[in-house]
């Protein structure tokens, strides 16, 4: 009976310092989900998704340290579910009617480089993502990835340079030599 009470009044503390993880990485994670799905009705329901299934399996965290990092992987694997859903549907008219109200050059930039980071491959993306949308560190992102510092760096280092030389083809319609700072070969040379 004793034993019983315990355990119970351990899992009610447990309970209770799960609730605080989560009321405490509330705004973290609605930044995480805001930048991968640009919408904030999507970011609010992939967080409502991630609280549910955190809850759910809770009880099969083995390290409570890495609760947090637990936590953000499923938020970071729900918003790239939601993201595939949403790749499936059509886009509707009132999408077309709000770009085309944008018609400023610094919200055109904006989308052009939120556009060219859509096209990158999702492990670069979500470096991309984390690194600069949400201000985290390399050491941190390898961590919540679980990956080597250096496997981060690589994917930072060839998501920019995928980046710009998106960049460079949308501004000038320079060719990839260009862009990749080399002088374009002509027939014949170097064979």
């Amino acid at each position: 009976m004793r034993i019983e009470k315990q355990s119970d009044r351990t899992d009610q503390n447990e309970d209770g310092e799960w609730l605080n993880i989560i009321e405490m990485e509330r705004k973290r994670m609605y930044g995480i989900a805001y930048a991968y799905l640009r919408n904030q009705a999507d970011a609010l329901e992939a967080i409502q998704e991630t609280v549910c299934r955190v809850w759910m399996k809770r009880h099969t965290v083995r390290e409570l340290q890495y609760r947090r990092t637990w936590m953000i992987r499923i938020l970071i694997r729900v918003c790239m579910d939601t993201r595939k859903k949403k790749r499936r549907e059509l886009p509707s008219e009132r999408t077309a009617d709000r770009v085309a109200a944008e018609g400023e050059a610094a919200a055109g930039e904006r989308l052009d480089m939120a556009a060219a980071v859509e096209e990158l491959p999702p492990k670069y993306r979500m470096v991309i993502v984390l690194k600069y949308y949400r201000d985290m560190t390399i050491t941190d992102i390898a961590q919540l990835l679980e990956k080597p510092d250096g496997t981060i760096r690589t994917w930072l280092n060839k998501a920019l340079k995928q980046l710009r030389i998106s960049h460079w083809l949308r501004e000038g319609g320079v060719s990839h030599e260009q862009a990749m700072g080399r002088e374009p070969r002509t027939a014949g040379e170097g064979d």
